[in-house]
């Protein structure tokens, strides 16, 4: 479950070693720096709310959480933030697609242009699940020979097929259409993100050569649900 609260757990680097030795390290360390974001991004939400509320501006609607999160993720964001973290997204996300390690990396570089266009909208827990089924979907579809289709990826990310389309395409007008990735920016990304683990722990490389995918049955007793939203579907949680 996302923390909400910001505690000495949730920053805490991921242990490698515990880690499924068949689960690629880029998940590892995309998790690690996407949780800290996510996490720092949160408190500002927290202290923006409350800012508007010390100032007065929740009665007209200036404190109000979309205000504060910036217009250009909203057909990104939940009702709520889901309770399956960050790293077990992108395990299933990885279990399910057979998708390369690369569109991991290339997931985020896309993220990360909209968070260099977009500086006011922040990558939140409200967010950041879907923009992440989106983004990786996309990669998939520029670097894999072979990808599920949208249906596919919506089952798996915990959204509905018709929700899945309109993302992809908001995702792309968000970019204007710049999803193609030079081999220089992949490994400048790439180093980027080592470097981030580096920083924090062991030295963990990111694989970049395309792991070909094996068939893989969506397991239904994990199936996220997507009830209790409010327009839009969200990946609340996964089933017992």
């Amino acid at each position: 479950m996302l923390d909400e609260g910001g505690s000495d757990e949730f920053h805490r680097r991921p242990d490698p070693s515990a880690a499924d030795a068949a689960t690629p390290r880029v998940l590892t360390i995309l998790s690690y720096v996407l949780e800290k974001l996510v996490a720092r991004n949160d408190q500002l939400l927290v202290l923006g709310r409350q800012v508007a509320h010390d100032n007065g501006l929740m009665s007209n609607g200036e404190g109000d959480p979309q205000r504060v999160l910036g217009k250009n993720f909203n057909a990104f964001h939940g009702v709520r933030a889901p309770n399956i973290s960050i790293p077990k997204y992108l395990e299933r996300l990885y279990k399910y697609t057979n998708c390369s390690p690369s569109c991991f990396v290339v997931g985020y570089v896309y993220i990360d242009r909209l968070g260099h266009k977009y500086p006011d909208s922040l990558l939140v827990s409200l967010n950041v699940h879907r923009l992440l089924v989106t983004s990786i979907m996309v990669a998939s579809k520029m670097l894999d020979d072979a990808h599920y289709n949208n249906a596919f990826y919506a089952r798996v990310g915990g959204v509905s097929n018709e929700e899945l389309n309109k993302l992809e395409l908001e995702l792309l007008f968000l970019l204007d259409f710049g999803v193609n990735v030079s081999a220089r920016v992949f490994e400048s990304y790439c180093q980027y993100l080592e470097k981030e683990m580096l920083s924090n722990g062991p030295t963990l490389k990111i694989e970049k050569s395309v792991i070909s995918s094996t068939t893989s049955t969506v397991d239904d007793a994990t199936e996220i649900s997507v009830e209790d939203t409010d327009h839009t579907s969200s990946p609340s949680q996964l089933l017992d």
